[in-house]
């Protein structure tokens, strides 16, 4: 059967069409796969203007479902409905509407989170139980995949999220949005500035949850503290760059060692746009023995992982295009 996918939970207008053969081990082969980047069009605000977004998304999704579709009729329709920008998601699902009524084929709604996980399936499925570590701009969150369906939060961030966190402390830095690839580049640089120390925020506590927002206070902190001359020093600013990215991979490699040991798991899959990030996928490779990072292509926003979800919640999720609606805060249960 072939899927195609809607997702629009931020300000990437991504589709793909996916094909899947096989129902006990079924295959995934990716037809199309497009995105268009709203980037440059924030990278001006230093983050996402929701009702931009949403404009151009409408601007954008005829194009892109132009380039995805290829001729293809689908079988089914998946779309994201939530988490994400309210306004985001209600551009995709009118969408999806629309084009489903036109096609006469059922429509799924996908939860993001969710789909950040079962993208992993593409190459195989992992041994379940496991431990999934969801990193992004938006979310935080370590969730006990019992089965595909069942789900429980064993720990999220409580304020910030990792991927924000990276961003904002770029901004401090002067840095380009978004702040995470620009951190990551610097970090990968030799700097003969001195080590600048950070805290690792709630790395020792006795549960499994994140708090990243004390990090970005450290950093704006140790930035104004400096002289302009400092401030300015390419040395020190490669030096914080190296400290932030490190700080938010010790967090996140001792949370999920923790909530891997407190539920008896072996097996981690991580998902999500931090997830891209060269370093953390080497520490994290190196920490734990069985686990599963999703193709770089497909750790950020994208239809693939949508595709996917919506393949694994065809049977029980199609409902009535009137009944599909954003959901902008949808947890994972």
């Amino acid at each position: 059967m072939d899927i195609l996918a809607i997702e629009t939970s931020c300000d990437d207008t991504a589709m793909a069409v996916v094909r899947i053969s096989g129902s006990k081990k079924p295959r995934f082969a990716v037809l199309s796969h497009i995105i268009s980047s709203q980037t440059k069009i924030h990278e001006k605000y230093g983050g996402v203007y929701p009702m931009l977004a949403k404009r151009e998304h409408y601007k954008n999704l005829p194009i892109v479902f132009k380039k995805a579709a290829k001729k293809i009729k689908p079988d089914a329709i998946a779309v994201t409905v939530g988490p994400g920008l309210e306004p985001c998601l209600w551009a995709g699902i009118n969408f999806a509407k629309s084009l489903a009524e036109e096609l006469r084929v059922p429509i799924v709604p996908v939860n993001h989170i969710e789909a950040h996980i079962l993208v992993n399936f593409i190459a195989k499925k992992p041994k379940l139980p496991a431990v999934a570590l969801v990193v992004s701009g938006g979310h935080t969150q370590l969730i006990l995949v019992k089965d595909i369906g069942s789900y429980k939060i064993a720990g999220q961030t409580r304020d910030d999220a990792a991927g924000e966190c990276l961003d904002k402390a770029a901004r401090i830095l002067g840095l380009g949005y978004p702040g995470g690839p620009e951190i990551a580049k610097l970090a990968g640089r030799k700097s003969n500035f001195p080590v600048v120390p950070l805290p690792r925020p709630m790395m020792h506590t006795k549960d499994c949850d994140f708090s990243f927002s004390g990090l970005k206070t450290a950093v704006l902190y140790n930035f104004k503290s400096q002289s302009k001359k400092t401030q300015k020093n390419k040395d020190y600013i490669i030096a914080m760059a190296k400290e932030i990215q490190q700080a938010v991979i010790d967090v996140l490699v001792k949370k999920t060692a923790k909530a891997m040991n407190d539920y008896n798991i072996k097996t981690v899959v991580v998902g999500g746009g931090v997830s891209v990030n060269k370093e953390l996928r080497k520490q994290f490779k190196k920490k734990f023995k069985n686990i599963m990072f999703p193709d770089k292509r497909f750790s950020t926003d994208n239809a693939v992982m949508t595709a996917v979800a919506g393949y694994y919640n065809l049977s029980k999720k199609t409902v009535k295009y009137d009944k599909i609606k954003a959901l902008a805060n949808l947890r994972i249960h």
